[in-house]
């Protein structure tokens, strides 16, 4: 599949970098051939012959990628961090705080009901640092 890709990306590019100069002919739609195949042989297998004005784009891949799933689709990226999960939770866990019910905020749905029990608090502790 990537080889298949990689192809039609290629053919693209050779196709809109060239220029025909002023003594070619370009052929018309109705010109162009009728069917373009692209094919994949695999290990030692001959990519077969266009038949008329066909045109076939052929990959040849290795015969140990026969059944298997094609590269890009294989390849897992790994996330590297230098924190653990946990922090990781705290760190949503932190962002979310303000999304939640009573969290005395105007985001959220009951972001308003924490307002009353931030002030409670906040009184007793004013009071105890008091004595």
């Amino acid at each position: 599949m990537a080889v298949i890709k990689s192809l039609l990306m290629a053919s693209a590019f050779l196709t809109s970098t060239y220029a025909p100069t002023q003594d070619e002919v370009i052929p018309s739609p109705s010109e162009m051939p009728e069917r373009i195949s692209f094919l994949v042989a695999i290990g030692d297998e001959k990519c077969r012959e266009p038949e008329g004005d066909e045109i076939v784009v052929c990959a040849n891949v290795p015969e140990n990628e026969r059944y298997r799933i094609p590269i890009a689709l294989r390849k897992k990226e790994q996330v590297l961090t230098d924190r653990s999960w946990t922090s990781a939770v705290e760190t949503l866990d932190t962002f979310a705080a303000d999304l939640r019910p009573n969290s005395c905020s105007v985001n959220g749905t009951g972001g308003f009901t924490g307002c009353t029990q931030k002030m409670l608090q906040q009184w007793f502790a004013e009071r105890r640092s008091k004595k």
